[in-house]
């Protein structure tokens, strides 16, 4: 390494003195040497500016996948469906993904019940009453027996040793101005939660609900079920029976619209993030009079030019609605797209099948499994693109810190030399001027 020596123009004398500073005098020379090492920590911040960006857009990339997998999923927001009522208050309604669209009637001529029932009302429920057994039968099943005795004929100890039986029924305490009763209420409804009991002790504990089932009448057809609840008399419904009718309901069941319009919001806000972006690397600042820190990088354009092209996909037929912008989904003149709500919920009510081929067509593959094809490639973290480009830019990092500490440690081993040597220079000049009154006092006496 080629050294560059300052001057001596910090040296001065009065013929009595002469003054050097030779740190100084080392440092100066140090710093006119560490251009090169500046410029290779000018290229570490570059390259982790670029490392930034490659991760920002790896992450906004991410955020796209997942919302392009929610529009290829089989099950998902685009399969959804939303039942409803015309009579909420006969029946409600629910619907899951796999439940078939269409329109049901729906007539109801009573609901099922859950059998209960009450005991005698004594003062309180510490109030003893007469010992002998009790047998409570639920449905069909085995009756549970339980003696009443000493320990526990009280309303508080018999609904104790009762809950403590399982015996398939929940009993309590209920009190009220005229004093307290045990209520017991079969845990199952319907015909097969129905109460059969014998009591020979003093409570006096009689059935006062018989247990039935709901009888109603689905599209002419005439059923019965345990619960209020009814699943699987429409596949993927669940009916939630209300009260009784004498006209009938129309259960509706539809595709959610509301569901497939925020995945397709989702996947546009997603995609505009990333194309924003990229756009932002290739765009010319005139502040910093360059482009962004990718603006170089082929990787990134590469990747732009894609994601455009995975927007433009289209498929063959399909009803005409063979690509984004025949739903309403139109690209703009910067590569972003934007959602023209009429036409998309026009093309929903139109032909909903048709927009959910378009996305999750199966073959040829539809626009949401070539896009996440082209995504699971991008995203690869050993193999993509992006990967591959961080790592190179990681390795170059780490090249130029190791290069700078080698300079670093010759820069520091330079200026130990220099400063055993002019710190020599320094005691040297100090000694000059009695070095100067010597050699004048031994002229003068010649």
């Amino acid at each position: 390494m080629a050294t560059s020596t300052p001057s001596l123009s910090g040296v001065s004398g009065s013929g009595t003195s002469t003054q050097f500073n030779a740190q100084q005098f080392v440092a100066q020379i140090i710093a006119s040497e560490q251009g090169p090492e500046q410029l290779m920590q000018q290229q570490v911040t570059n390259f982790s500016t670029q490392a930034t960006a490659l991760s920002t857009i790896s992450t906004q990339l991410q955020s796209l996948q997942t919302a392009v997998f929610a529009l290829d999923d089989f099950q998902g927001a685009l399969a959804a469906k939303v039942a409803t009522s015309s009579n909420t208050s006969v029946a409600t309604a629910t619907a899951a993904a796999g439940a078939v669209t269409g329109t049901h009637s729906l007539t109801v001529a009573n609901l099922a019940t859950v059998s209960s029932g009450s005991s005698n009302v004594l003062a309180d429920g510490n109030t003893t009453f007469a010992t002998g057994t009790l047998s409570i039968q639920v449905g069909s099943g085995a009756a549970t027996n339980i003696t009443v005795d000493s320990t526990n004929n009280t309303l508080n100890g018999i609904a104790s040793a009762i809950n403590a039986a399982n015996a398939g029924v929940t009993a309590s305490v209920i009190s009220d101005a005229n004093g307290s009763r045990l209520a017991v209420v079969s845990n199952t409804t319907g015909a097969p939660g129905d109460l059969t009991i014998t009591d020979t002790s003093g409570l006096g504990l009689v059935k006062n609900v018989t247990g039935v089932n709901a009888n109603y009448t689905l599209d002419g057809v005439s059923l019965a079920s345990a619960s209020n609840n009814v699943t699987g008399a429409l596949s993927g419904v669940t009916l939630n029976l209300a009260g009784t009718s004498s006209s009938p309901a129309t259960i509706a069941v539809n595709p959610d619209t509301a569901q497939a319009t925020t995945v397709i919001q989702n996947f546009v806000t997603a995609y505009n993030t990333v194309i924003t972006g990229l756009n932002q690397q290739f765009t010319f600042n005139a502040q910093t009079n360059a482009e962004g820190p990718l603006g170089s990088d082929s990787t990134v354009r590469q990747l732009q030019q894609q994601l455009l092209g995975d927007a433009a996909f289209s498929v063959a037929g399909n009803s005409g609605f063979t690509n984004l912008a025949a739903i309403g989904v139109n690209m703009n003149e910067d590569g972003t797209l934007s959602v023209d709500s009429s036409t998309l919920n026009a093309s929903m009510a139109s032909n909903y099948n048709a927009v959910v081929n378009l996305f999750q067509q199966v073959t040829p593959s539809g626009l949401a499994a070539n896009f996440n094809n082209d995504l699971l490639t991008m995203t690869d973290p050993i193999a993509g693109p992006l990967a591959v480009d961080q790592n190179g830019i990681s390795q170059s990092i780490t090249a130029l810190n190791q290069q700078i500490t080698d300079f670093q440690n010759n820069l520091d081993s330079q200026e130990q030399q220099l400063m055993q040597i002019y710190s020599q220079v320094a005691v040297t000049l100090q000694q000059m001027p009695l070095m100067q009154s010597q050699i004048q006092s031994q002229l003068a006496s010649a």
